[in-house]
């Protein structure tokens, strides 16, 4: 029960922060708050959320795949190193940028909100190699243990932390908005530096293996 608890949090933990910089999910649920109403946002972030879940529950399953197969461990942690290393750079560049950005164009209305934030969830190719690249952790720390109450736990905290964020923009975006510059540049730099901690750990576990 003890690693249940772990795994919640720390997937959890991983989804909110990988979900805080301003982006096409985020900045549009903002918008579809502000023009159609925080309802309609909040529904558009169930969509986004169920599509996370799909995605993350892809992600175990390749991950699962992959360690019920021995030769190919070695190649799942070194792919999660360049994840790990791809995302600290990305997030880094990220912050150094200093450029406004804005809730790109698009039209919602209240019938398909939800579909819309799934839509737009399922662009995002690079959710399935990053909750992979987690569940490569994870299996390593011993936090899951690929059974269903684990897969479980792990899809449902990912979707939620998720949700957190998008709620969070379509509730206080108006508040947040004079200081998102400075709020995407501070979260970016903690993201790399996260992204830095996870690669540096999965070198320190193939040398140690």
């Amino acid at each position: 029960m003890e690693h249940l608890l772990i795994l919640f949090f720390a997937t959890y933990s991983a989804a909110f922060m990988a979900t805080v910089p301003p982006g096409l999910l985020n900045m549009n649920a903002a918008k579809t708050s502000v023009e159609k109403g925080k309802l309609n946002g909040v529904i558009f972030s169930m969509g986004v959320s169920s599509m996370i879940m799909l995605q993350a529950y892809i992600a175990v399953n390749i991950s699962k795949f992959l360690y019920n197969n021995p030769t190919v461990i070695d190649w799942l942690l070194k792919t999660a190193i360049v994840v790990f290393a791809f995302f600290a750079i990305y997030f880094f560049v990220s912050a150094k940028r200093k450029v406004k950005r804005k809730p790109q164009q698009i039209t919602v209305t209240k019938r398909n909100s939800f579909l819309k934030g799934a839509l737009l969830a399922a662009l995002n190719l690079l959710t399935i190699p990053y909750y992979s690249s987690l569940n490569a952790m994870w299996n390593e720390a011993g936090w899951i243990q690929f059974e269903a109450k684990d897969i479980t736990v792990f899809v449902v905290a990912a979707a939620l932390g998720t949700f957190t964020v998008l709620y969070l923009y379509v509730f206080y975006f108006n508040k947040l908005e004079t200081k998102t510059n400075r709020f995407s540049k501070n979260s970016n730099y903690i993201l790399s530096a996260l992204m830095l901690i996870l690669l540096m750990i999965t070198l320190i576990r193939i040398f140690y293996n």
